[in-house]
């Protein structure tokens, strides 16, 4: 059976929802599945022993110059390649009106996408030919990707045991050894300040006072900090020297080579961002919060990963810009993310030498 996952983007999104892979794999042994994915996301995906194919998009490019050559050119030879595969399921786990449409253009005629209170974009339903209703304890985002995928094969997921895995080369591990070489000899944490919507953002007084703090208590240890454009670095370098000696700016790495070097941290901090989840998904411990976000629906499971949500009655409020912004910053406590990292650190160590999450 050769079947093709519809899940473009974001980067955060598409880490939730690898462990479909494992899912279908365990499911029905020997399957073939392929995956469309935004081109500038290729690297999460690529080399991953249970993907058969990868179909790269431009949507952005295509949507900004929908009569182009190179568009028409591009879309034609997607809808060629896929069509190729002749799948026997297509599984929408985007749900918005891209999705659908790349959906319907691999000319399969079983689509499976959600039901209409779960879409992004309602379009999406023209495009799918069965919409899949979650249940009510499918909160988590992961739980309704695979309650998707789960229908045609009748095997329910909850209560499996599923991997996910983000397949690293040997050049990026070996570099990740390299900077691990440099630091010294006690436990090595990642703060990952930057993200996308200014109100999943931390301030940055709370930064140096949590680094200040995890350094004191955990004698010789490494804070590394994380950074994707240049106001980000800025920002973090400003928190690094507030902080002092201890405190480190990498350099900005390939996604790939992120991810060696995230599989070698002792414990992340961070907000709803893409680096955090990619740490979960290799079996690294997570501190992460929320505010406008969710973290029940959102934020890593299990008992390696703490999850603090904003105790404002407004949170959860998905907005990306708010008049109480810095009041819900402050609401994100020092001391509830010292905490948590306590907890996490006193945990048995476990060999994550492989680079496998367990959800």
């Amino acid at each position: 059976m050769r079947v093709l996952i519809v899940k473009t983007s974001s980067l955060g999104d598409i880490v939730h929802a690898l462990p479909v892979l494992d899912y279908l794999h365990k499911a029905s042994p020997g399957i073939e599945i392929d995956w469309v994915v935004e081109e500038g996301f290729r690297e999460i995906l690529e080399g991953h022993p249970q993907i058969a194919e990868l179909h790269l998009v431009r949507t952005r490019y295509w949507r900004k110059h929908p009569l182009a050559v190179r568009t028409r050119r591009e879309v034609v030879a997607l809808r060629a390649a896929m069509q190729a595969r002749e799948y026997k399921l297509v599984f929408d786990i985007q749900g918005n009106l891209k999705s659908g449409l790349i959906a319907w253009f691999s000319g399969c005629d079983h689509r499976l996408g959600f039901a209409e209170e779960e879409l992004q974009e309602r379009y999406n339903l023209f495009f799918t030919t069965r919409h899949i209703p979650v249940r009510l304890n499918d909160r988590h985002v992961t739980d309704k990707c695979l309650r998707v995928v789960s229908v045609p094969f009748g095997k329910d997921f909850s209560g499996m045991e599923l991997t996910t895995l983000i397949a690293t080369s040997a050049e990026d591990d070996s570099e990740a050894l390299a900077l691990m070489s440099t630091l010294g000899e006690g436990l090595v944490f990642l703060f990952q300040y930057g993200t996308t919507w200014q109100t999943k953002f931390w301030s940055k007084e709370g930064w140096v006072a949590l680094g200040k703090t995890m350094l004191e208590r955990y004698a010789d240890s490494t804070i590394l900090f994380a950074w994707g454009s240049d106001a980000e670095r800025q920002a973090v370098t400003d928190i690094s020297r507030s902080i002092g000696a201890g405190a480190r700016v990498m350099d900005r790495y390939p996604l790939k080579r992120l991810v060696a070097i995230l599989k070698k941290m002792d414990l992340v901090v961070g907000g709803d961002t893409g680096p955090v989840h990619l740490a979960a998904a290799v079996g690294t411990p997570t501190v992460s919060f929320y505010r406008s976000s969710d973290g029940s629906r959102s934020g890593p499971r299990g008992e390696r990963h703490a999850v603090i949500q904003s105790p404002l009655s407004c949170t959860r409020c998905f907005q990306t810009r708010c008049n109480r912004d810095q009041e819900c910053r402050e609401s994100i406590t020092v001391d509830a993310l010292i905490d948590a990292a306590a907890r996490l650190l006193a945990l048995p160590l476990q060999d994550d030498s492989m680079g496998y999450g367990v959800l």
